[in-house]
């Protein structure tokens, strides 16, 4: 179980005798609360840290008849597209070990490619399901914001994650999709549009006269080999009776800076508790201090924790996340990423009036080598050109493995209307 390093943690977790999910075994990521079983968000800080409770997406597994068999690798509190930059090692890409799988949900992804689990769960803030998904070959779904209670989710960006399901197949993610949807009272963001779901169905494969809408701008700058497995894939889908037209959104080119601006400014202040004194390392165990008390300065002794509890992506996106917000410059660049967030949404629904569902390379880049995104990290953030838009605008995203270019995984990513999902699952299904 450890080729790939897929699991932080290996725990058996029992659910019901029966249910949809009677059978089925669920790596979940490590970022999701499990009463009893560590939860590290795949760092230092956390380590050890065993929560009092489950999350409602466990509770649904449990309630499903799942068995949830461990703890899925991920990077540094869901802040990376690798999977490197967990403090438990990097997670290798079953498609080729040479390679990463994909993050922030790479273990997820890698346990369900190498048929170490049969679905896992993911948290998706701007393409952390897709991605992985797409570089390891199997299927992920981002759901519309709300659809999914985010209750037992550690936050990293609140207002733009959801968690979302990982499978082999189509219908296995819509089924999973099935389980874990619907109203929390727990979660005031949750809307009760998945409350009586039946995503599985909407994969019939049926695209007879379905309008999908290439925006031109998730072309620009991909890959070769990406772009000619995409184009192949909408050929297919003509030869099943839908259609294509371009579209243009203009301002998806804002998207990477807007997207990492708000989700930084919201790391900044979700990571602020994180300070050795109600959770995580603190500076005692950090080997600083023999006792608290002598550590004189509060802030010392969190700036100890913090220092070693924290990876050195966390600390670049606090940092960053923390200069947006602060006096002077908040409207200077949180305000106006928020400006920007709201010329995508409205691009989005102007596209999505011309077409059914949209469609990309989920990513614009076949799986990087292992160490090559650490060493550049803006070839890491832009690698999410094609999936960081669908987060801001609030909208369900899918993506399904599309071929292959020079040997490896390529996944095509479709974007429907808000709770949408049931057209998204339905187009995907027709590639499989």
């Amino acid at each position: 179980m450890a080729e790939f390093n897929a699991y932080i943690t290996k725990a058996r977790i029992d659910g019901a005798d029966d249910g949809p999910l009677a059978g089925k075994t669920v790596a979940v990521k490590d970022n999701i609360s499990t009463e009893g079983v560590e939860t590290t968000c795949g760092s230092k800080m956390l380590e050890g840290y065993v929560p009092p409770y489950d999350a409602t997406v466990v509770e649904r597994l449990k309630a499903a008849g799942a068995t949830i068999n461990g703890k899925a690798n991920m990077d540094e509190f869901g802040m990376g597209t690798t999977t490197e930059t967990s403090h438990f090692g990097a997670t290798l890409n079953p498609a080729d070990t040479d390679r990463v799988p994909g993050g922030s949900s790479g273990g997820s992804a890698a346990a369900v490619a190498a048929g170490e689990a049969d679905l896992a769960l993911g948290s998706d803030t701007g393409g952390s399901v897709r991605a992985p998904a797409a570089f390891c070959g199997v299927v992920g779904i981002k759901p519309t914001y709300g659809l999914v209670s985010r209750y037992g989710l550690v936050a990293y960006a609140n207002s733009l994650e959801q968690i979302g399901p990982i499978a082999q197949t189509v219908e296995e993610a819509a089924g999973l999709l099935d389980v874990i949807a619907g109203s929390d009272p727990r979660d005031a963001t949750t809307v009760e549009a998945g409350d009586d779901s039946n995503y599985a169905a909407a994969a019939d494969g049926d695209v007879e006269g379905m309008t999908i809408g290439v925006p031109e701008e998730l072309l620009d700058g991909a890959d070769e080999g990406v772009v000619e497995t995409f184009w192949d894939a909408i050929e297919d889908l003509e030869a099943q009776g839908a259609e294509y037209v371009e579209v243009s959104m203009p301002s998806v080119e804002k998207a990477v800076a807007a997207y990492y601006v708000i989700a930084m400014s919201e790391a900044s202040s979700n990571l602020a508790r994180f300070d050795g004194t109600r959770y995580g390392l603190n500076a005692v165990e950090a080997g600083d201090y023999d006792d608290l008390s002598e550590a004189g300065n509060w802030n010392e002794a969190f700036a100890t924790a913090r220092e070693e509890g924290f990876g050195p992506e966390v600390k670049r996106r606090i940092l960053l996340g923390t200069f947006a917000l602060s006096a002077g410059y908040h409207d200077r660049y949180y305000g106006k990423a928020q400006d920007a967030r709201a010329w995508i949404k409205q691009d989005f629904d102007e596209s999505l009036q011309a077409a059914d569902v949209l469609a990309s390379p989920t990513m614009p880049v076949p799986p990087f080598e292992l160490g090559e995104g650490l060493e550049d990290p803006r070839t890491m953030y832009l690698a999410d050109a094609n999936t960081v838009p669908v987060n801001l605008a609030d909208l369900p995203a899918i993506s399904v493995p599309a071929g292959e270019a020079d040997g490896l995984p390529v996944g095509l990513q479709f974007i429907g209307p808000k709770y949408g999902e049931e057209t998204i699952v339905r187009a995907a299904s027709a590639l499989e």
